[in-house]
């Protein structure tokens, strides 16, 4: 180590005692400067984490708190139905690295559940909705009407237009039919989880003088959303994977039937010298333990690297088991109840 009392472009420097986030920026008092942020893409994987006893529980939080600010693709939350504490990253390696540095950094042990695929749900096709919400009590009760459609968009994962005309719904209650539709989104019918590529439009709709409150827009537009899902002919979608493989030319075969036996799609392939690079599109369902494979395959001579690429449909003999264990899953937590 060396002390430097100042760092100039392209030097990389160690600081200690600052606190700070991974992408603050650090600038002259005098100005009042921000470097626009870097990209950060979607975690593609989730597992589920918990401390083997209460000591473990304080050094788990803390540990959590610190990834968190130093690697923005590293989150973590806890699950409201399951109560699980969950960590999400880009990948198997990248979770196994911060459960690792639990252990010999903060001495914590932690038990993890099986990894779960950030699967999404998306509608395939437009769907028509008119929905009334209409609730009596005994002093002022809920009236709302709304009607539009929704239809599957790209390049964003929801978009809300407002088409309505003459006053039918309120101004003040348009924003609680928005927050009822991105409610809505954020778990879908099929697996639970949550919905993309989706545009709202709403285009008429009908309020009472006493009756129509936020609430009562709010749950018209959730009720809608559902009446128009089922409509929409809604699918899951899977992530998949930009993956690398290096190794010998000599496994080039091997690293072929690999890839295929894992749903894969080689796009390309370069041989250079006595070595090999191949570049495939895999599902991550499939790449769980393929280091492993890759290892026994190649004696231990070939490495992969991978990054997340784009999601696709799934596959119909995969979706129909996806939602079978989604029914089971759900059938047994309402037995535990």
């Amino acid at each position: 180590m060396e002390d430097i009392i100042e760092g100039t472009n392209g030097d990389i420097v160690a600081l200690f005692g600052v606190e700070c986030a991974s992408g603050d920026t650090f600038c002259h008092p005098d100005l009042n400067y921000a470097m626009t942020s870097m990209f950060v893409p979607e975690p593609v994987i989730s597992l589920a984490i918990e401390p083997k006893d209460n000591k473990a529980s304080d050094q788990m939080g803390k540990a959590l708190n610190r990834f968190t600010k130093e690697d923005p693709t590293f989150r973590t939350y806890i699950d409201p139905e399951s109560n699980q504490t969950i960590i999400q990253g880009m990948g198997e390696l990248h979770l196994e690295v911060y459960i690792e540095r639990m252990r010999r950094e903060y001495r914590c042990e932690v038990a993890t559940g099986m990894p779960q695929v950030a699967y999404r749900e998306a509608i395939t096709q437009r769907a028509d909705f008119n929905y009334t919400h209409k609730k009596q009590t005994g002093g002022s009760g809920q009236y709302g009407r709304v009607a539009g459609f929704i239809e599957p968009t790209t390049g964003m994962n929801y978009e809300f237009v407002n088409s309505i005309k003459g006053g039918a719904i309120p101004t003040e209650f348009i924003s609680s039919c928005d927050k009822g539709f991105r409610e809505s989104i954020r778990k879908g019918s099929l697996i639970g989880f949550p919905i993309v590529n989706t545009k709202v439009t709403i285009n008429d709709g009908q309020s009472h003088a006493v009756d129509s409150s936020d609430i009562a827009f709010h749950l018209a537009a959730i009720g809608a959303f559902r009446e128009a899902y089922e409509k929409a002919r809604p699918a899951i979608l899977e992530p998949i994977m930009k993956v690398e493989v290096e190794g010998p030319t000599e496994f080039q075969g091997n690293i072929f039937a690999s890839v295929n036996q894992r749903r894969g799609v080689i796009t390309a392939s370069n041989d250079e010298g006595f070595f090999c690079r191949v570049e495939a599109e895999v599902p991550l369902a499939e790449m769980f333990g393929y280091s492993t494979v890759l290892r026994s395959l190649t004696q231990g001579k070939a490495e992969f690297s991978m990054e997340f690429l784009k999601y696709v449909r799934v596959p119909t003999q995969i979706s129909e088991q996806l939602r079978k264990d989604f029914e089971e899953k759900r059938r047994k937590e309402q037995q535990a109840r």
